[in-house]
């Protein structure tokens, strides 16, 4: 179980109990170099046999023990998970399932390797609206429908305030799907050079966008998050998948490592993983540690934003890559140049989780990859013309890492490509 949260920078502790515990306190407006980590008892790891992700790894989830902390019983709990599941399959046409993890043959034998090791797809494009981000945002929705359950929450379902995002693509849509799923009213902050397929998908789920041009008086940094900063500051939930910003984003994305372990467990050699704001790839860390295996994470981004890279270089060179936290302003700091890559959703120009997925990384002897467009080209093209997952170029991002790494891997190494984010279609 979780027993609490502590902050990876300056080791401030927040009970489980509290109820809109989003981020350090020590963060403010003008130092926001702070993000909570879940602090977890050491126990077996035995899941339950649930379809349901959020039940059946729901005793080692965070939610699971703030909703208990805050009074709400084990039937009251699963009731909630169940309904909002139910709402949302109603909205987006699947609820919450477990997602596939197959070997392929294709692949492996594209990459030579042998009948003993090779390629395995771990295929996020059949989660909630296409991709993994509503597994992160679940466990937000959740603690805001347990404290609203258990009257701890500062307003009524009737009063509740807007949600707020800052996304150019998966994540808005699956936050939009899981606020139309429960009628909470959300603003999603997204680029001038938003798609119109995500426009027109957010505009069927009622979200209110909000187009976030770069200002003359903006400080560095992506715009959208400067805008959804300041939506917060004026009322908004914090509802991305940041930890910076919402440390319960780090609860619910654990789910699909967990689905991984119980899946291959100990047979997985590395796992490569797309790495944009890094939210994913640290859940995917520290849910491995926490059920007791240690396959080689790597992080991989393009050589149009690497700043992930970067950081643990710096890292390495301040005192080590684990535990960096307290160095921040020396490992971590926006790109400098305009991001560019056909890769187009990891984008971000800071690893805001980056802590998290450093930590991973040292723990299981992994190390970052930086990709070549070249790679994820040819990882794409591979993908269409092998396999028959409709991922986009942002999603084959870990197979161009495995590819990159590839003369590095023995033959029979058990390797794990994450794929996510469903290839959309441009509408005219």
């Amino acid at each position: 179980m979780v027993t609490g949260l502590v902050c990876a920078v300056c080791a401030t502790t927040v009970p489980i109990s509290q109820a809109l515990s989003w981020k350090c306190p020590r963060a403010t407006e003008t130092d926001t170099h702070h993000v909570l980590h879940f602090e977890n008892t050491v126990e077996p790891f035995r899941p339950t046999d649930d379809e349901n992700p959020y039940l059946a790894f729901r005793k080692y989830l965070a939610v699971d023990s703030f909703g208990a902390a805050i009074g709400l019983s084990e039937d009251e709990r699963i009731r909630i998970i169940t309904e909002a599941n139910a709402a949302v399959a109603a909205v987006a046409g699947t609820g919450f399932l477990r997602t596939p993890l197959y070997r392929s043959v294709e692949l492996s034998d594209a990459l030579g390797f042998t009948a003993k090791g090779g390629v395995w797809i771990k295929d996020e494009t059949h989660n909630v609206a296409g991709s993994h981000k509503a597994r992160h945002l679940f466990t937000e929705l959740l603690h805001l429908l347990f404290a609203e359950a258990a009257g701890v929450a500062p307003w009524t379902s009737s009063t509740r305030p807007p949600l707020a995002i800052a996304s150019c693509g998966n994540a808005a849509i699956a936050a939009s799907t899981l606020a139309a799923a429960v009628q909470w009213p959300i603003y999603v902050h997204v680029p001038p050079a938003a798609t119109s397929e995500v426009l027109v998908a957010l505009a069927s789920l009622d979200a209110d966008v909000r187009v976030c041009p770069r200002l003359p008086d903006d400080a560095a940094g992506d715009p959208c998050v400067l805008r959804f900063r300041e939506a917060v500051a004026n009322g908004a939930i914090a509802f991305g998948v940041q930890g910076t910003e919402n440390a319960w984003c780090l609860d619910g994305g654990r789910t699909i490592g967990w689905e991984m372990t119980e899946d291959l467990g100990h047979l997985m050699d590395r796992i490569f993983i797309q790495v944009g704001g890094g939210a994913f790839a640290a859940c995917v860390g520290a849910s491995l540690r926490s059920a007791g295996v240690h396959p080689k994470l790597h992080a991989v981004q393009t050589e149009g934003c690497a700043p992930l890279a970067r950081a643990w270089e710096k890292a390495l060179a301040t005192g080590g890559a684990r535990n960096a936290g307290p160095r921040w302003n020396e490992c971590m700091w926006p790109w400098e140049t305009t991001p560019v890559s056909i890769a187009d959703g990891i984008l971000d120009d800071e690893t805001y989780d980056w802590i998290g997925v450093l930590d991973a990384m040292a723990d299981t002897g992994g190390a970052p990859v930086v990709v070549s467009e070249q790679h994820v080209q040819q990882a794409y093209d591979w993908v269409h013309s092998l396999t028959s997952v409709n991922v986009s170029a942002t999603g084959v991002a870990g197979l161009a890492g495995l590819m990159a790494m590839r003369s590095d891997i023995a033959n029979d190494e058990r390797v794990v490509v994450v794929m996510s984010g469903v290839e959309r279609v441009e509408v005219s």
